[in-house]
């Protein structure tokens, strides 16, 4: 049974939660007031023997992972300001610089954020279709609808509730703190900036929306604006599911695969692909489980670990596909050393070929875990199944802890100094200076202020996940459940 959370970027989290239905018992407000604050991160108690872990659970570890790059991808870039994004988000040896960080393999722990988005999407495909597909192989085609329709009805509800407490608290409590960041743009008074908040909030929650989703994220939550493409691409799998329920298994197969290409290389969908092949994906290793497969499949069974592990190589590279000119790749890939070649891979459909690569990468990523032992039994660690239930929550406060607190501790160790930090914030530069020397990314003083910043995120994430995430959950399910009609009784004749 796969994990009962979801999210985007989620980033994953299982769509399908089930509510407790134990009994309730009273507790008391200071118990559960110190549960909601105490610190998880200090002591992850290991599982129960007694509870054998699920087939998906690598699923759920490589998704709180790929919250964890994330994580790193923005501290780093922000530290170091326009220069480390040069550096970081262009290929080793870019315009004559060669730096460690930038290396194949090696940059994904310095700028992996772009590759552990791409990543959230497929896993998402996999899990939103997950109870639905295997309802379907077994002919189940009216109950797959059902959950179809329970999942599409409590998908807004359960992407957009987060992101909505998240960035009406920091609104208001920069409003009332006067606390300042460097992004965004304050209103005279608190209910100027409300309506503002909510009119940007309102366009970029809708679907269909035809104008610019970026502008909320640009003044509330720059992170955010995968929320939106998440969604749509839940819209993609819930239809696609549908509208295979009754193919043949090679059938639905094909119009899977044959759905990804249209997206890739017809338009400019690259979202849609990569929630297509994990749907895909998700469809095949439902039926390996039956022994189910296409015969195709089993010629090269006996060669499955090493196809896939020079796949799981080639996804890493591609991972690191260079991205820092925006969408001039014409002239930024061919000058890039190590994608010249590659450059000409790029279909006429697609725009900002950073994901057209990150397309193949987070698909051959997806496919290669479950089929490399060792890589698998990572995912499936104490510490990634940690950072998987409160990967959505992460995704949402790192960035707001690294405005308001990374900020000033950067400015504090001398790594980061804007000509905002000295009208701003004088008081914190240079405050306690520390040595700078060292590769770019490997610094001291990049590494001391983590000491703080990592445990102030991982806790402000506990917290959202207790308070807001995982309420939000329950509340999708609780008000579905009471709009259903009544079972209707049989008529008697």
């Amino acid at each position: 049974m796969p994990s009962k959370f979801d999210g985007p970027l989620d980033h994953g989290r299982m769509e399908e939660i089930k509510l407790n239905s134990a009994t309730w018992k009273p507790m008391r407000p200071s118990r559960w007031s110190l549960d909601i604050i105490r610190p998880e991160f200090f002591a992850l108690r290991p599982s129960s023997p007694k509870k054998p872990i699920r087939h998906t659970a690598w699923l759920d570890g490589l998704r709180g992972f790929a919250a964890f790059m994330v994580y790193l991808h923005h501290n780093q870039l922000w530290a170091h300001g326009f220069n480390g994004n040069i550096v970081y988000e262009n290929s080793f040896g870019y315009e004559g610089k060669h730096y460690f960080a930038a290396l194949p393999f090696v940059r994904h722990f310095f700028s992996g954020g772009h590759y552990a988005v791409s990543i959230f999407f497929v896993i998402s495909g996999y899990v939103l279709s997950v109870k639905s597909l295997g309802l379907i192989q077994r002919g189940q085609q009216q109950n797959a609808a059902d959950s179809v329709g329970s999942a599409l009805f409590r998908r807004w509800l359960r992407l957009y509730i987060p992101v909505i407490a998240v960035t009406f608290l920091w609104m208001s409590q920069r409003h009332w703190t006067g606390l300042w960041v460097d992004f965004g743009i304050q209103k005279d008074t608190y209910w100027e900036q409300l309506w503002d908040w909510y009119t940007k909030f309102k366009n970029y929650s809708f679907a269909f929306l035809t104008g610019n989703i970026y502008e909320f994220p640009i003044l509330y939550h720059p992170h955010s604006w995968s929320i939106p493409i998440e969604f749509k691409g839940s819209v993609i799998v819930y239809t696609a599911l549908l509208a295979f329920s009754r193919c043949t298994r090679n059938a639905r197969l094909w119009c899977e695969a044959g759905l990804a290409f249209y997206f890739l290389y017809i338009v400019d969908g690259w979202y849609g692909a990569l929630f297509m092949v994990g749907m895909l994906l998700c469809d095949l290793d439902l039926l390996a489980l039956d022994d189910q497969l296409p015969r195709v499949f089993s010629t090269f069974a006996e060669f499955k670990e090493l196809i896939f592990f020079h796949l799981f190589l080639v996804a890493l590279y591609l991972g690191g596909v260079p991205s820092c000119d925006g969408p001039n790749y014409e002239g930024l890939l061919p000058k890039s050393p190590g994608w010249k070649w590659l450059s000409h891979l790029k279909p006429q459909a697609v725009y900002d070929a950073k994901w057209f690569f990150l397309f193949w990468a987070a698909f051959l990523t997806v496919a290669s875990i479950p089929r490399l032992p060792w890589l698998k039994q990572f995912f499936e660690t104490r510490f990634c199944q940690y950072l998987a239930r409160i990967s959505f929550a992460l995704y949402l406060v790192h960035g707001l802890v690294i405005y308001s607190l990374g900020d000033r501790l950067y400015a504090a160790v001398g790594l980061l100094s804007k000509e905002h930090h000295k009208e701003r914030i004088p008081g914190w530069i240079d405050i306690f200076p520390i040595s700078k020397k060292g590769p770019m990314g490997f610094e001291l003083a990049f590494w001391v202020p983590q000491l703080i910043i990592l445990p102030v995120t991982l806790w402000a994430a506990e917290v959202v996940t207790k308070l807001i995430d995982e309420p939000s959950v329950k509340f999708a399910n609780w008000l579905y459940k009471k709009t259903l009609a009544p079972p209707s009784s049989p008529k008697h004749g």
